[in-house]
């Protein structure tokens, strides 16, 4: 059974009230959403929420495990842990598909593509990248995004057979394509807003080198698990 001893309870016995003493406390569920979606270190979990303090992260992941949601594993690497769901935990998959799927429904998606961010949205793409409409070799390609500061503007996506590599400063290799694009355009395409073609047909999408990663890009980008879902009708 979970365990939770907030001081600052709701004090009504009731599920609903108990879960959200646990879930509700900011940045818990996206720390959670993270690691539902792979993340088990500390630093590739900060790469999913870039504005999180790490002082936070860290209280986060603790009142995690002290509630029974996550069980922290040394690893042979020493000083370094990995978190790993426990049963309980991994039972909240649901919930949090189930929130991303009500948000992308009923939220005005013009306030989504307001928060832009390219260090989180490039996360994203890796992790979800398909590697199987790419030619079996290594494959390099630069992402540009012309409006964003320096430091961030340039990024590269490394894949080799099944590992995808993401990349904030050139790693010396051949490039194969070359993809310029606003951040917003790029943002739209990931969540399923727009399409890669719409978004080339309109200018706003510029691919240079191999023709057929260009052509199958719509195939092979990381999309949001989201995107699919359905908008609601606007009111």
């Amino acid at each position: 059974m979970l365990r939770h001893h907030d001081p600052g309870s709701y004090g009504q016995f009731c599920p609903i009230a108990m879960a959200a003493e646990i879930l509700c406390s900011r940045w818990t569920v996206l720390v959670v959403r993270e690691l539902l979606s792979g993340s088990s270190r500390f630093n590739d979990l900060r790469r999913g929420v870039p504005l999180m303090s790490p002082t936070l992260l860290s209280k986060r992941l603790k009142e995690l495990e002290d509630a029974g949601v996550i069980v922290s594993v040394p690893t042979t690497q020493r000083g370094v842990v990995e978190y790993r769901l426990t049963e309980a935990g991994e039972g909240l998959r649901p919930v949090v598909m189930s929130l991303g799927h009500w948000g992308l429904r009923w939220v005005e998606s013009s306030l989504s593509l307001k928060n832009l961010d390219p260090s989180l949205l490039m996360w994203d793409m890796r992790r979800n990248l398909d590697p199987t409409p790419l030619p079996a070799r290594r494959c390099t390609i630069n992402f540009l995004y012309p409006e964003v500061r320096s430091g961030k503007r340039s990024w590269w996506l490394v894949v080799d057979g099944d590992t995808v590599d993401l990349c904030s400063s050139n790693p010396g290799f051949e490039i194969d394509l070359y993809v310029r694009s606003s951040l917003r355009s790029m943002t739209a395409v990931w969540m399923g807003l727009s399409t890669v073609q719409k978004e080339v047909d309109a200018g706003q999408i510029e691919m240079i080198g191999d023709r057929t990663l260009a052509q199958s890009m719509q195939r092979w980008l990381g999309l949001s698990v989201f995107a699919k879902e359905t908008r609601a009708p606007a009111s």
